[in-house]
């Protein structure tokens, strides 16, 4: 049995309904608090205005990417929370973009659950068993 995760809450940024509710349900189960948003503006939006512990973000979105989400999350005065970025970019450069924009991981989609649960905890903090 894995340990509850507490309050945590996470953000999924995703301008894909089915893969935001896909990993809405992996993280939900898994026992966390999840919120969603459809591109990096209402991602960044509900950043600003209300605390998370983690943020699960696409790359390709409209109106701001996922590397633009990043780059202007990290540079605003807030705590700065680890950030997952999950596409289906599978090349190196695109996983060395992500990092040079504030990426803590990187996955590849689809996304096993096990996978998402396993980098979802270890970036709380929590501990992995």
């Amino acid at each position: 049995m894995t340990p509850e995760p507490g309050n945590k809450r996470v953000l999924i940024v995703d301008n894909a309904a089915t893969l935001r509710l896909y990993h809405r349900g992996i993280l939900e189960e898994a026992g966390y608090a999840v919120e969603e948003a459809w591109n990096g503006i209402e991602g960044l939006e509900k950043a600003l205005q209300t605390p998370f512990d983690l943020f699960v973000v696409d790359i390709n979105m409209p109106k701001l990417d996922g590397y633009g989400f990043l780059k202007e999350l990290r540079q605003q005065n807030t705590r700065q929370v680890p950030a997952i970025m999950v596409s289906t970019e599978a090349a190196a450069a695109d996983e060395m973009a992500a990092f040079r924009a504030g990426a803590n991981g990187y996955l590849v989609k689809p996304v096993r659950p096990a996978q998402l649960r396993a980098h979802v905890r270890l970036l709380a903090g929590e501990v992995l068993r």
